[in-house]
């Protein structure tokens, strides 16, 4: 099959989808509280923006597996949703972060900030959108139409996903030091884990297929995040240099460079680490170090084993026709990536 063309028109189903629920939200705001549709707005202008929709299709993949005949159509609330929350996640992360750039356009704090209200105020007004947006993702997933059998398990995992977000964004915002725990909360279980079930609960799947899809699944969340840090560090193809360094982000990379460099050889992390405002000569020097130290190749080298893991467990997977092919596509398209 084209997979190109079946990403293609997943997107388009749930753009479809969003434009039409956020549309209605809008009126619903107007009648509630008029003064209050700019807090819809902030939404649907981030939500709407773009993005890639990677949740959406693994969640429909994870249903071709499952469901090979059912309709496609059974998975577009669900994958709405799940964009819906991520909106959530984002207003809230970006103002966390102080980053003021979401998707080319203004973070949803910057949006009301430009709209003149004072940064206090614009910050507040960016939460409580973002609160919304939560409200908005589960009345998407309710409309979901999970089987019987399965819908108290879709429920519960959709509150399980957000829940281990909130936990993996502690870690991060703390600097703990166990940063595979970290990633695997905020990344592994939004991005492929939590979609991946919510499809396969969908397709009303048994115990056997679900574990079988965590065992791919698991594997590639973590390939997910390792291939995000690396091309949050070293770039893409451009060769220009990712944010990660610039913006003292604790990654794989920085924490497998202090796990294998001793302590009095790690000075250009630290210097990197302990600077109000890196510079591009501290930057370089952290990125040579990370590169010198064998940290880059150990990084590279476990992406490469967390892929043929995932492969691995599909070959014993109890799938057959187009979801498995889907799979193996999927996973070198979330784990081998330039962009």
């Amino acid at each position: 099959m084209d997979h190109d063309a079946w990403i293609a028109s997943v997107r388009e189903r749930i753009d479809a989808k969003l434009r039409t629920y956020l549309a209605a939200k809008t009126a619903e705001a107007q009648e509630i509280s008029p003064a209050s549709v700019e807090l819809t707005e902030g939404v649907a202008e981030l939500t709407l923006r773009g993005g890639k929709r990677l949740r959406p299709v693994v969640l429909e993949a994870a249903y071709r597996c499952v469901a090979p005949d059912g309709d496609p159509d059974a998975t577009t609330s669900a994958g709405a949703a799940v964009e819906v929350l991520q909106s959530f996640l984002l207003i809230h992360d970006d103002w966390m972060d102080q980053d003021d750039e979401r998707r080319g356009g203004p973070a949803v704090h910057v949006f009301f900030r430009d709209k003149g209200y004072e940064p206090h105020l614009a910050n507040a007004l960016a939460i409580l959108a973002g609160d919304l947006a939560a409200a908005y993702a589960l009345e998407l997933m309710l409309e979901a139409p999970f089987p019987a059998s399965h819908r108290d398990r879709a429920l519960a995992q959709f509150v399980r996903i957000q829940k281990e977000v909130f936990f993996g964004q502690h870690l991060d915002l703390t600097a703990n030091p166990d940063v595979s725990r970290m990633h695997d909360l905020k990344t592994g279980s939004y991005t492929v884990r939590g979609p991946l079930l919510l499809g396969a609960f969908l397709g009303a799947a048994s115990d056997e297929a679900i574990a079988a899809l965590l065992a791919w699944g698991n594997p590639i969340g973590e390939a997910f995040q390792l291939a995000d840090d690396l091309l949050g560090t070293f770039g893409g193809p451009t060769g220009k240099p990712g944010d990660d360094l610039r913006h003292k982000k604790r990654n794989s990379l920085v924490a497998e460079t202090e796990r294998i460099v001793p302590a009095d050889q790690r000075g250009p992390i630290d210097a990197l680490m302990s600077a109000p405002s890196p510079t591009d000569a501290q930057v370089a020097a952290a990125s040579e170090l990370i590169v010198a130290s064998g940290a880059r190749a150990n990084v590279e080298a476990r992406l490469t084993t967390l892929l043929s893991e995932a492969n691995a467990a599909l070959d014993a997977a109890p799938f057959k026709g187009p979801g498995v092919e889907t799979l193996r596509w999927l996973a070198r398209r979330l784990a081998v990536r330039s962009s």
